[in-house]
């Protein structure tokens, strides 16, 4: 596997949709439920949690750009070849494939359930995920510019959900928040790890490098995108501690549809259905660019043809979609994706940067050497 790669001009995106990328990500499932899990270690000071993740995971971008800067044009799957050699750097990829299946499934899953949940009970869980996967088929097979143009246009159709937040927002008493900042720092970080699974997504930066056609602006609309993400996760957890408060919190599964059930027309007696109908636009770009990590991963690793790789992964997908439906199993699957995604996300860039660095340095001494 060659640590360099050359991409065509034709392939490539501007930096400037990163930003898009990793706001979209980002958001998904996970946000729905968020404000329940920081709750429960941070209690009414989860909201600092929040922050703190928040400026976690803007120095998590910036060790991976340091990281990616050091090559001329590579990816995660040529960093870990030039680092671990051949076979390593192939098993870890591997591991990586899993995650981000995982990860899909966990989504998928997850949206069925709330679907079922919340619009239609006896709605069969095959008929849901034939149609969605049919989207995600459509635009991964149309190359990484259709992805990430369907990422940029869902992105843009679906920030009127943020609005519709106003009405919990007048009816959230102040009181839920005091006594103020009285959870200790173990406890604050705790919090900030319980964003885990909403956070995930940071990973994409490390296969998307190479496409990206003006490099030295990348970094700006990345930190822009995570700066876009923390404002989602915070607004819904300190609008969520302020409406439900401790106990009513702790029991909701998902409270941020629940604050949607609150807003009332005379028109549309139940405006969450429309909000569960409108999720699918912002679940899909998750799966698209997951898809396509995985099938680009399997293309790079395994030289596998990356049409197939995608039906391959689509049909697994359809399966597990159509399967599993009980909610222990799906909580246990959210649970692994998270403790799994916290290591590579937030730990794994550290650990590459000083291995980068010693790699880099003993190269150049051999060259001096030489």
């Amino acid at each position: 596997m060659d640590v360099n790669i050359t991409i065509r001009p034709g392939l490539r995106v501007k930096a400037f949709y990163l930003f898009f990328i990793i706001s979209s990500i980002q958001t998904g499932t996970g946000i729905m439920s968020t404000p329940r899990y920081i709750f429960k270690e941070a209690k009414q000071d989860a909201w600092i949690s929040v922050i703190i993740a928040g400026l976690c995971m803007h120095l998590i971008i910036f060790v991976m750009f340091a990281i990616l800067k050091k090559y001329k044009n590579t990816d995660i799957f040529g960093i870990q070849t030039d680092l671990f050699g051949k076979w390593i750097s192939r098993v870890l990829g591997t591991i990586f494939i899993i995650y981000l299946f995982s990860s899909l499934v966990s989504i998928l899953i997850n949206y069925i359930q709330v679907v079922q949940v919340f619009i239609y009970p006896m709605l069969s869980p095959w008929l849901l995920s034939i149609m969605i996967l049919s989207i995600v088929t459509y635009a991964v097979l149309g190359g990484l510019r259709v992805a990430v143009g369907v990422t940029f246009t869902f992105f843009i159709l679906t920030l009127w959900l943020i609005f519709f937040l106003y009405k919990p927002m007048t009816l959230m008493d102040f009181g839920h928040f005091k006594p103020m900042f009285e959870a200790t720092p173990m406890e604050l970080l705790k919090g900030a790890r319980a964003t885990t699974y909403s956070f995930l997504g940071l990973e994409i930066l490390f296969f998307l490098y190479p496409f990206i056609d003006n490099k030295k602006k990348a970094q700006l609309p990345t930190q822009l995108g995570i700066v876009m993400t923390t404002f989602l996760v915070l607004l819904v957890t300190f609008i969520s501690i302020g409406f439900f408060g401790g106990d009513l919190l702790e029991r909701s599964i998902w409270p941020v549809l629940i604050l949607y059930k609150l807003i009332e027309y005379a028109v549309i007696e139940r405006f969450d259905l429309i909000i569960v109908t409108q999720w699918m636009m912002v679940i899909v770009p998750n799966m698209i660019l997951i898809t396509w990590m995985i099938s680009y991963g399997l293309k790079r690793m395994y030289q596998l043809p990356q049409k197939k790789a995608v039906y391959g992964v689509v049909f697994l997908l359809f399966i597990c979609g159509g399967l599993i439906r009980d909610q222990f199993t799906i909580q246990l699957i959210i649970d692994y994706v998270a403790q799994v995604g916290f290591w590579i996300v937030f730990i794994y860039p550290f650990v590459l940067y000083p291995l980068v660095i010693i790699k880099k340095k003993m190269n150049k001494n051999r060259g001096n050497h030489s």
